[in-house]
């Protein structure tokens, strides 16, 4: 089982579903907390379940995994200077976040998942800390990008107890 993670970006839709096909796609989980887009309505919720059925590529939207979090003051996520990045290290330890992850590696037992955001570089994009919490629970996680793809690597700061992740600043221990 491999998921993968995409940015729908502003690609033209049949662009989007080729790189899909590509990868042998089968549902797509929209991990947007807003699922619309202005400048690219072909990703609107209302629109883009439509244009993935041809193509024999089922949708769904999964709040619980959507970004746009904000920091708690106790957070202890520091490590993340951006507070978007820190704010959804800290979603990552509730329960909600828990139980959308489980849903979706359920689904992704039986079928070919691809998470998916507005952002096309995973870097960028929460979908990098799904695939985090998603690789230490030992399910690996391949970012489709324009040119190929990549096989995501844990975060450099994060530390694991378990399948519990955290992102701490490091502490610096004076020598001596």
């Amino acid at each position: 089982m491999t998921v993968y993670s995409i940015g729908h970006s502003t690609r033209p839709l049949d662009e989007f579903l080729g790189l899909l096909r590509a990868h042998g796609v089968t549902h797509v989980v929209d991990t947007r907390t807003v699922p619309r887009s202005r400048r690219n309505p072909q990703y609107n919720r209302e629109a883009l379940p439509e244009a993935l059925r041809p193509a024999g590529i089922g949708y769904a939207h999964v709040p619980g995994l959507g970004g746009l979090r904000r920091p708690r003051r106790d957070s202890v996520n520091t490590a993340w200077r951006n507070a978007g990045f820190r704010g959804y290290a800290d979603h990552m330890q509730t329960p909600e976040f828990a139980e959308s992850l489980e849903a979706l590696i359920t689904l992704a037992a039986r079928a070919q998942v691809a998470v998916m955001c507005a952002e096309a570089v995973p870097w960028r994009c929460h979908r990098s800390l799904i695939a985090d919490a998603l690789t230490v629970r030992q399910v690996p996680v391949e970012h489709i990008l324009d040119g190929g793809r990549h096989r995501h690597r844990l975060t450099p700061w994060a530390r694991v107890d378990g399948v519990r992740l955290t992102y701490p600043a490091q502490r610096v221990t004076p020598a001596g």
